[in-house]
């Protein structure tokens, strides 16, 4: 456990491994306990960093304004601070949207980008979408913490199977300060670079659970519009694969790497199935 200080505010990260610096950078609502199944894998091969953002986790919850700019800021001055030069970033979500934010301002930071269940843009394009996103606006604002964590834990990890899961994130989610969760939310609706991410030219791949939120199409959307990207796609996953598919999201994210970087894999069981869309 260690902390470092931007911006008048104290931020908590981790360390593991050596080598070839590995970022991991969590969503909204969650922490460093989000990559507790990756963390054992890639530290072997990777010095592996994760941080809790501002207003998550053991981090400092100031009262203000949150943004996905001010995110990557946090993000660029962990970089910096531990003089990692360049890194493979890992972000899932909101941590996805950082990633893209930082694709487009401090490109290079980046040796490579992995977007999982994320987009470029938050932006209503239809009525629907205004109805969606007005929904959870008001519903995060009128429910308790521990309400949300039980609708969420049942939206994420449906399956009998996956009770433990789902108990994760109903001890989890009520952790977390209410204001600053609500500012992080804030931070996101109205927030885009989509027409930026044509400069992002670092290899960037994009997973998707063929099971989340939003449709694997507008992925493959957006990567076509990237110069550097390729999309695969996770079966029988939501918006949480590297929790609900930890095996093969390590597996996709390593031969990634190890194409980039030419590292050894560890011997792993059998994957489950994996279905690629080419960009």
């Amino acid at each position: 456990m260690a902390f470092f200080t931007h911006d008048g505010c104290q931020l908590h990260y981790e360390d593991y491994g050596h080598g070839t610096p590995l970022l991991l950078v969590h969503g909204l609502g969650s922490s460093t306990l989000d990559w507790e199944s990756q963390i054992p894998v890639l530290s072997p091969l990777y010095r592996v960093i994760v941080i809790d953002l501002r207003g998550h986790g053991r981090s400092d919850k100031p009262d203000e304004h949150y943004s996905i700019a001010g995110f990557a800021e946090d993000v660029a001055a962990l970089i910096e601070h531990l003089q990692l030069g360049t890194v493979h970033l890992v972000g899932i979500s909101m941590g996805g949207m950082i990633g893209f934010q930082l694709g487009v301002d401090r490109p290079e930071l980046l040796r490579s980008l992995t977007i999982v269940n994320s987009g470029p843009e938050v932006k209503a394009k239809s009525f629907a979408d205004c109805v969606q996103i007005a929904k959870r606006w008001s519903l995060s604002r009128l429910l308790s913490l521990e309400t949300i964590a039980k609708g969420l834990g049942k939206l994420l990890f449906p399956k009998p199977e996956q009770v433990e899961l789902r108990l994760k994130i109903e001890r989890r989610w009520p952790r977390n300060d209410k204001r600053a969760y609500l500012s992080s939310l804030d931070a996101i609706i109205g927030w885009g670079v989509r027409a930026q991410i044509s400069k992002i030219t670092c290899p960037t791949l994009v997973v998707s659970g063929d099971r989340d939120y939003t449709p694997v199409a507008n992925k493959q959307a957006y990567v076509d519009e990237m110069v550097n990207a390729r999309l695969v796609v996770i079966e029988d996953s939501r918006h949480a694969t590297p929790m609900d598919q930890p095996e093969a999201f390590n597996q996709q994210l390593l031969q990634f790497l190890t194409e980039l970087d030419g590292t050894s894999q560890p011997v792993n069981p059998p994957m489950k199935k994996t279905r690629k869309q080419k960009p």
